[in-house]
């Protein structure tokens, strides 16, 4: 069983491990030039040459996401419940969420650019933007879906419709929540790394803009790297505060 379980701590860093010995097979293999597609070496190589500057943007492109996605997850939060606890809101703001929800965040960076300028704030807004409606979606459905029988029981021994909502429908709605969460971050980055590639002078979107400006696409694939490494890590945190969170909605999960 031990054994097993090391295996399974694992096989994320060997399927990593395989994808850049592949990568870096095929391009040498094939003798594909740097400026097409250069090896992860080169890529790893470069990214240490550079890892001053390429600190400074992650920094920053790090900044900007996690502010985005804390107005994602307090909006999300907010709207969630009350999308999930009341049909008629539910009915009234299910199309308009689905609606904004299919416009391409990267149409509207340059709207934000004429009402805010160029920087930090239109690459918040852009996170926030791409990553909320998971977090509402997941949100409602987890108090939606709570079952009429239990209401019925609730209702019977005195619980109000608030009593409800918080002492049951807000914990049950946890396991959706966090799953929302992991969704909902590595979306925000999607939505920083965007608007700084459209509209910023500072991040790793503006620096990967930069270098393929330069034909320096080793220094392109350190910024998406770097990019990937923040997401996994951010990814890998939620995932570690759900299941110290939510084991009572996993008790039949062998692998937790």
């Amino acid at each position: 069983m031990k054994k097993k379980l090391n295996l399974r701590k694992a096989t994320p860093w060997l399927s990593a491990i395989g994808l850049f010995v592949l990568w870096e097979l095929i391009v040498r293999i094939f003798n594909i030039p740097p400026y097409v597609l250069p090896t992860p070496s080169e890529s790893i190589i470069v990214g240490w040459q550079f890892h001053e500057a390429i600190w400074m943007h992650a920094y920053h492109t790090l900044y900007t996401t996690l502010a985005g996605f804390a107005i994602a997850v307090v909006f999300g939060v907010v709207l969630g419940a009350l999308v999930g606890s009341s049909r008629a809101i539910y009915d009234a703001a299910n199309p308009l969420l689905v609606g904004f929800n299919s416009v391409p965040k990267v149409a509207l960076v340059p709207v934000l650019v004429m009402w805010f300028g160029i920087g930090t704030v239109p690459a918040i807004i852009t996170a926030f933007l791409i990553s909320f409606f998971p977090i509402v979606v997941n949100v409602a459905t987890g108090l939606a879906t709570l079952e009429p029988e239990l209401r019925d029981v609730l209702r019977s021994l005195g619980a109000t419709r608030r009593d409800i909502l918080i002492k049951v429908g807000f914990p049950r709605a946890m396991p959706y929540f966090f799953a929302s969460l992991k969704v909902a971050i590595t979306l925000a980055f999607v939505g920083s790394v965007i608007s700084e590639t459209v509209a910023s002078n500072v991040g790793v979107g503006y620096l990967m803009l930069s270098a393929s400006s330069k034909f320096n696409m080793p220094l392109v694939f350190a910024g998406l790297l770097v990019i990937a490494v923040m997401g996994i890590a951010m990814y890998e945190i939620f995932n570690v505060i759900e299941r110290r969170s939510t084991k009572w909605a996993n008790r039949g999960n062998p692998t937790n």
